[in-house]
């Protein structure tokens, strides 16, 4: 349970590829602050495209992993509230976790015009981006830039996660051909 909570704080980092990519790289000095909001906020995007689909998909493989997504970054966000509390930090927004709202709000926006199969393969396909996204932020920016060792934990832990969920989404996405 644990290592699914802890993996949910990376996976909080998912759902608007370019944008976690350029605003990663923008800031090579992400504070633990700023990291800690950029986690939480990709967490929150991918447990509203998981609610989006649990109401529009259609295919059964694609409702029972967006179920895993919810599951997943809604005890992911849970774990990492309670790091940040623990540490005393409040979380800091910034440009990045901006960016990765207004990406994600506007990819919602196009995928609710979507219906049926078209949805499903959509949703998936956008999963299947995102968690790579997520995957080389976290491997390349967020975890080197992270100063705390515990923060730094979850988020190798949460990216152990996020790389699971990135095989399950290809998984599915290949199904849906």
């Amino acid at each position: 349970m644990f290592v699914r909570r802890s993996a949910a704080i990376a996976a909080a980092i998912l759902l608007s590829s370019p944008v976690l990519l350029q605003g990663a790289r923008a800031a090579d000095k992400l504070t633990d602050p700023q990291i800690a909001h950029i986690a939480y906020t990709a967490g929150v995007i991918d447990i509203n495209a998981a609610k989006q689909a649990q109401k529009k998909a259609k295919n059964k493989d694609v409702k029972a992993f967006a179920e895993d997504m919810l599951r997943d970054h809604e005890a992911v966000n849970k774990q990492a509230l309670a790091l940040v509390k623990k540490l005393n930090v409040t979380p800091e927004d910034n440009d990045t976790s901006k960016a990765l709202s207004k990406q994600a709000s506007d990819k919602l926006a196009e995928l609710d015009k979507l219906n049926g199969a078209a949805f499903d393969k959509a949703y998936v396909a956008n999963e299947v981006a995102y968690h790579k996204t997520v995957n080389g932020a976290l491997e390349t920016q967020l975890i080197p830039s992270a100063s705390n060792a515990e923060l730094k934990s979850l988020l190798q832990t949460g990216l152990k996660i996020f790389q699971g969920h990135e095989q399950h989404a290809e998984h599915v996405a290949a199904e849906l051909k």
